[in-house]
């Protein structure tokens, strides 16, 4: 058993104080920081000493970061939490929702806003405090008694992407970072040695050769089992700015989980043209991959097209990515602006070259929800389900709609008002 080793840090001072409430922040911001940590970052500190911020934060950064992907977002929370000279009134700059959209997160550095949002939305995570400096706020904090209220991660589950607060939809994205996506496997044309219901002639021969040509026992093989791919087609015009901003964060969380059984994860934005952003969502960091994948598609919150996005799909990415049955998720509100036309052949030829169709409408959260729109009507026909996607319970309804191939969603009672 290791010796013990008694922390030192004087009594009268903050030092211990600040860092335990810095850890509590870094945790709210994603990273693993549990009490071993602390008291190892105490101890750290102590033994190594500072004269210098860059040695308090090296030191402090050797404790609490273990993964690449974690530095940006410690640096970040280091820079607004130990006394930036400005910190306040960037962190302010920061959460204010003065222009809500994918535009405005991409101009922030990764984990910015991840950090602005810990510090702030977090009372209980308090600046750091001088050795002179009293706690004259701690007697001023309420309890509240919440045993009877409702719990917030069942309220965000039905709330509605676009009506969320800044630290509604900061809360959001931590459940769906969460969430994920499993699938079954499919049975391949492909066949394989094992106790099956199909009978293995070739095997059989063999075995009845080596046995002087009589037949003892069939042999018998199975289907093989394999993984489909997941193709993501997300609309990013203006009237799907909120829903997009969240559906590509529980993509990201789809991307990067381990043991959901998809084979690969593509996933592709449109508004006025296409743009493939997996790569970008390989990252590990969910703050770095949105901002590259907003680097790349430069017509976030534009017009919207599409069937000629849908069409260039099929042309230049059908053949790569939905071979061997994969699985499409369509997520748009189908008020096409494309006056050229052409969507309902687009849409066609993409149902026939995939697995499953799976369209999500925000707009199939309104209980008076018809088919009105020509985009609609020309795509309706040609998915498999058709399915409301305005808040968290909507995607872990995606689960129940790839598992069951019968799953229509609303998409039966909505072609007979067609008809």
């Amino acid at each position: 058993m290791a010796e013990y080793i008694p922390l030192n840090i004087p009594e009268d001072g903050k030092l211990a104080h600040n860092i335990t409430h810095f850890a509590r922040a870094l945790r709210k911001a994603g990273l693993p920081v549990g009490p071993g940590r602390v008291i190892d970052a105490i101890r750290a500190v102590e033994a190594a000493g500072f004269t210098e911020k860059s040695d308090f934060y090296w030191t402090l950064e050797a404790c609490f970061v273990s993964r690449p992907e974690h530095r940006a977002v410690f640096g970040q929370v280091f820079r607004l939490y130990w006394r930036d000279p400005r910190y306040l009134e960037h962190m302010m700059s920061m959460m204010l929702p003065s222009v809500r959209g994918v535009q405005e997160e991409r101009k922030a550095k990764a984990g910015e806003k991840r950090a602005a949002e810990a510090l702030i939305d977090d009372q209980n995570v308090p600046m750091p405090k001088k050795e002179d400096e009293e706690d004259e706020n701690e007697e001023a904090l309420i309890d509240i008694d919440a045993s009877k209220t409702i719990s917030t991660e069942e309220k965000l589950r039905t709330l509605d992407f676009e009506q969320m607060s800044t630290a509604e939809m900061a809360e959001a994205k931590r459940i769906l970072a969460r969430m994920t996506l499993p699938v079954r496997p499919i049975k391949s044309r492909r066949t394989m040695a094992g106790r099956g219901d199909l009978a293995d002639w070739r095997a059989t021969m063999r075995k009845a050769l080596r046995q002087g040509g009589e037949v003892m026992a069939f042999e018998t093989k199975k289907r093989r089992e394999r993984y489909p791919n997941l193709v993501v087609i997300c609309d990013i015009s203006g009237s799907m700015s909120q829903y997009s901003r969240a559906v590509l964060h529980f993509l990201h969380a789809v991307s990067n989980a381990k043991g959901q059984g998809w084979a690969k994860v593509h996933a592709f934005t449109f508004g006025t043209r296409l743009t493939n952003i997996t790569r970008h969502l390989r990252q590990r960091d969910v703050d770095a991959a949105l901002a590259a994948a907003g680097a790349e598609a430069q017509d976030w919150e534009g017009g919207t097209r599409i069937g000629e996005c849908i069409d260039r799909f099929n042309r230049d990415w059908s053949r790569r990515v939905l071979g061997q049955g994969a699985v499409v998720i369509l997520i748009t509100d189908g008020l096409d602006r494309d006056p050229e036309g052409g969507l309902g052949k687009a849409m066609e030829r993409l149902s026939l070259s995939s697995r499953q169709l799976i369209w999500l409408n925000p707009l199939l959260r309104w209980e008076g929800f018809a088919p009105k729109a020509r985009g609609i009507k020309e795509m309706l026909p040609h998915v498999t389900s058709f399915r409301a996607g305005h808040n968290i319970a909507s995607l872990q309804g995606l689960s129940e709609a790839i598992s069951n191939l019968g799953d229509t969603g609303e998409k039966a009672r909505l072609m007979r008002l067609i008809e």
